[in-house]
Formats: structure tokens, C-alpha cells, sequence
């Protein structure tokens, strides 16, 4: 499969691509004499909205954001067409500088900066939806991976119970342009890359999306608590402070609305359930790993007991 994409890539890109290695189902590095490239080869979403995401980014790059450049193909094309076992879409990036942190590195004082490029990056979106009409990227609820109730299991009621009342409540909520727009919608350690300056890059727009600009903040926040605390401090200390840090460099960039704010731990909610759905949405329920099992009981019981991870 690798050889048949290193050979279809440069047909249509005017690189020389010496390697292909995979990195994820979807996502392939490139390996040239000028360095890394990558290769996003998938039909996750539709060339309109694959299209209108990389104008997006493109505009993002244009206004000195960190964001990594596309390619164009020989024919100027910045979506190509390929064949493997069917027709797919492929996007070629040059390769971001910089490197994911440690975990334990995503201390205060780099998600101050995290946040302040957050601020910016919604800046730069108002912006972007000002000039452009923004057709294909979806409104959050009508991505499938919102549909809660299709896939947590219908026997699990107060879960489903609370995923519905999550649900309601956000999309009750005013869609005022100060607070809604277009977002990353997947900002965490995975998603960003940092150099030795402390420059960020943010890559894997694909699940870009219109929501509330919260939740941007949202994600990185329940993101460290979920994976980067380390234990040596008291945990709702730990989440008073990070959100503390990334909502005060926002604000060097961008405003927030008090209302919004006193929002976080919902939105930090309805990342939680989305992570809990996206279990059953994709993993094998018949054929569960012991760590699987432990990661979906964890979850369940602390959905069910409604504990917060923030405290604010």
C-alpha cells in the first residue's frame, strides 16, 4: 500500500517523495531530500468540505498563523484525486517545525501561550467569515460523532439521560457572532507542536467545525487534566490554574464574555461525553481489550456521579 502511495504522490506533486511511512490510517509522512512533508489521504469528509477547511487554513497561513502550508499539484490543485482500492482525496502539508511536548511539560506557562494563540486564531477566523461564506463546514451538532444518543448504549439511562441535558442546553444557547464562528474543534497535546522558541503550530484541521468559540478552550483544558496531571498537586488546584493560564492569554488576543466563561465546565462536560461516545462509536464493544474495558468503566462511573473535572 505504502509503495502504490509513494508512487501516486509523485506523479502528482512536485516533490520527490524518497519514503512513505504511516502514521495513522489517514495520515502519511513523506520523506524527501528538502525534509517532511504529509500526506492526508482519506474520504472522512467531502471534497466541498475538504475544500472550504484548506481555504480556511490557507488563510490562516496567509496571516502569518501557525499553520503548515499545502502543496499545490502539478495541475495547481490544492485536493487531488487518487486510486487505491477506491477513489480517496489527498492534501500534501509541509512538514510543521517543532515537536509534541511531554505531557508533564504542559505546565502554565505553556497553555498561557496555547491560549493566547487560541485568541488569535478566532480572531483571525471572525475575519475569515467576514470575507468568505462559509457553506460545507458543519455546525457542530450535525457531525456524527455529537449523535450521543445513537451510540451510547441505550440501557446506559442516566448517561444517555445526561448527554441529552448537555446537548439541549449548548444548543439552546444564543449563537451571538462574538461567541460562535469557526474553530479547530480538537486542540490538545496531538494536535499542536512547538519549537525550540516556543513557536506553536496547529495541525489536523479535519474536524474543524462551527461551534462556540469555548470550546477550543474547552478541549486543551480537559485534555491536561485527563492526561497531563502528574499527581503532585491537588488536581482541582491543577485545573483552577491551567484554565486560569489558557483564559488569560486569550485574552491578550481576543475577548470572552463573563457568561461564556462561567460555560467552561459544560463544554469541558460535553467533551467528556463526547469521548465516552466516540468509544462506541468506534471500538469493537464485542471485543474489548482489558484496557478498553478499564478506560469505558472509568468514564461511565464518572458521568454517572456527574463529577466535574473543573471547578472554577
Amino acid at each position: 500500500m505504502e509503495q502504490r502511495i509513494l508512487e501516486s504522490l509523485n506523479k502528482i506533486y512536485p516533490v520527490n517523495i524518497m519514503a512513505v511511512e504511516s502514521v495513522t490510517n489517514e495520515m502519511f509522512r513523506c520523506i524527501t531530500e528538502q525534509g517532511n512533508y504529509f500526506a492526508r489521504i482519506t474520504n472522512y469528509k467531502t471534497y466541498d468540505e475538504q475544500l472550504e477547511e484548506i481555504k480556511y487554513t490557507n488563510f490562516l497561513y496567509s496571516e502569518g498563523f501557525g499553520v503548515s502550508p499545502i502543496i499545490q499539484s502539478l495541475n495547481e490543485k490544492l485536493i487531488e484525486k487518487m486510486t487505491l482500492e477506491s477513489e480517496v482525496l489527498t492534501v500534501l502539508y509541509k512538514g510543521a517545525s517543532g515537536a509534541h511536548l511531554h505531557r508533564s511539560q504542559w505546565n502554565a506557562k505553556v497553555l498561557k501561550e496555547l491560549g493566547r494563540q487560541i485568541g488569535r486564531l478566532h480572531r483571525l477566523s471572525k475575519k475569515f467569515e467576514n470575507i468568505e461564506t462559509v457553506k460545507y463546514i458543519k455546525d457542530w451538532y450535525e457531525n456524527e460523532e455529537y449523535a450521543f444518543l445513537k451510540y451510547i448504549p441505550k440501557e446506559e439511562n442516566i448517561i444517555r439521560e445526561i448527554a441529552d441535558e448537555v446537548l439541549s442546553l449548548i444548543k439552546n444557547i444564543p449563537k451571538k457572532q462574538s461567541d460562535y464562528g469557526l474553530i479547530h474543534g480538537d486542540l490538545w497535546l496531538e494536535n499542536t507542536l512547538v519549537d525550540s522558541n516556543n513557536n506553536f503550530t496547529m495541525i489536523d484541521f479535519q474536524d474543524c467545525e462551527k461551534n462556540f468559540y469555548i470550546f477550543d478552550l474547552a478541549v486543551p483544558i480537559y485534555s491536561a487534566m485527563e492526561y497531563s496531571f502528574v499527581g503532585n498537586s491537588n488536581i482541582v488546584d491543577y485545573g483552577r490554574s491551567i484554565s486560569n493560564a489558557i483564559i488569560e492569554g486569550y485574552q491578550e488576543e481576543n475577548t470572552i464574555s463573563s457568561e461564556m466563561l462561567e460555560k467552561l465546565p459544560l463544554f469541558i462536560k460535553l467533551k467528556e461525553i463526547f469521548e465516552y461516545s466516540l468509544m462506541h462509536m468506534y471500538w469493537d464493544t464485542e471485543k474489548l481489550t482489558e484496557e478498553q474495558i478499564r478506560i469505558m468503566n472509568h468514564f461511565r462511573i464518572r458521568i454517572e456521579h456527574k463529577h466535574s473535572l473543573l471547578k472554577i
